[in-house]
């Protein structure tokens, strides 16, 4: 791992999504405590993401009653956990890569279709779980394109990665609870439609923004 300083120019401290529970005492405390350690590196802590993502997705695919919704919920959070820490290992430990921007984009992408794919598939409308994960994908195209302009990429939702994340949890804790009472899933349906159109509403907004900053770009002062 290279331990040297960012390099003048680098803008991937900038271009973090903001994360409050980077201020916690905890977190900081095993940042902290990983940074020493030489397993796992930040690269390899974002590789972990996508082993809890799918084991998440499995657990929501072949278990879609109240344990694997649970579990599924338990790996989307891992998942999240993972992260929050390669950044923050890699940057406040002192352990950023040369490749380090790559293992920060790839696994989420690829955890992000998994997990909205496999909610697709669970309640057997596999179109509705694709399109969520292309619209997904989508919305992290466009916050990176801004930056490739020389632009501050924006992390705005409504439906930003945290804001899918977090529907898809409560969707599974909600859809537990429901598959306990009824035979029914509607709290998974709902949440692959507000995943949707949410993320749709999202490459708009941030679509809008990157066309705003251009204009202000090109216009005199």
């Amino acid at each position: 791992m290279n331990n040297s300083p960012q390099p003048p120019g680098d803008t991937s401290a900038e271009n973090r999504r903001p994360i409050a529970s980077r201020q916690n005492r905890l977190v900081i405390a095993f940042v902290s405590f990983l940074a020493k350690q030489s397993f796992p590196t930040p690269n390899q802590i974002s590789c972990i993401s996508i082993v809890f993502a799918t084991l998440g997705a499995a657990a929501l695919l072949i278990w879609p009653t109240t344990p694997g919704l649970v579990l599924c919920a338990i790996g989307i959070q891992l998942r999240l956990l993972c992260n929050l820490l390669d950044g923050m290992v890699a940057l406040e430990g002192g352990k950023k890569t040369a490749t380090g921007e790559i293992f920060n984009e790839f696994p989420d992408r690829i955890a992000d279709t998994v997990l909205i794919v496999a909610l697709g598939y669970a309640i057997q409308i596999p179109w509705l779980g694709w399109l969520g994960a292309l619209l997904a994908a989508l919305t992290a195209y466009i916050r990176v394109f801004g930056g490739s302009l020389g632009l501050p990429q924006s992390f705005r939702g409504p439906m930003a990665k945290q804001h899918r994340m977090a529907v898809l949890t409560i969707s599974c804790l909600l859809g537990a609870v429901e598959s306990s009472l009824w035979p029914t899933q509607y709290c998974l349906i709902l949440a692959s439609i507000i995943i949707a159109s949410g993320s749709l509403i999202t490459c708009y907004t941030r679509s809008k923004d990157i066309a705003t900053e251009l204009e202000k770009r090109r216009s005199p002062l």
